[in-house]
């Protein structure tokens, strides 16, 4: 079983060291000497998590909450480095997704795959 346990420091590895994982480092370091940017991409992902908590709860999320989260989100697209940033990390999140699906696949043997049925 400590072979697992290997491959999974190896791919930790390979993640750090790869160019997203860099990338991605290198715009969150820019961003956290940048004070606006900084400021501007907490606001944002607060006002994530607040209407993340809302569903989680059960709670209804209203349009006006919606458009101002829609604001927050163009916003911070247009400044350069969060939108760098959001890009960084969209791209680790799609390896990190294609390396979960390929690790998955023995339980696929056993249990089928979710996504087919």
């Amino acid at each position: 079983m400590s072979n697992v346990y290997d491959k999974a420091q190896e791919l930790k590895k390979a993640i750090a060291e790869s160019e997203d994982f860099k990338t991605l480092k290198t715009l969150h370091e820019q961003i956290g000497q940048d004070d606006i940017a900084k400021k501007m991409l907490d606001n944002f992902r607060q006002l994530q998590l607040d209407l993340q908590r809302k569903q989680m709860q059960g709670e209804q999320i209203s349009e006006e909450e919606v458009q101002k989260a829609q604001q927050q989100f163009e916003l911070v697209q247009q400044h350069e480095l969060i939108s760098k940033l959001m890009e960084a990390e969209q791209r680790l999140s799609v390896t990190i997704g294609d390396v979960n699906k390929i690790i998955t696949e023995p339980l696929e043997e056993i249990y089928g795959n979710p996504d087919q049925q």
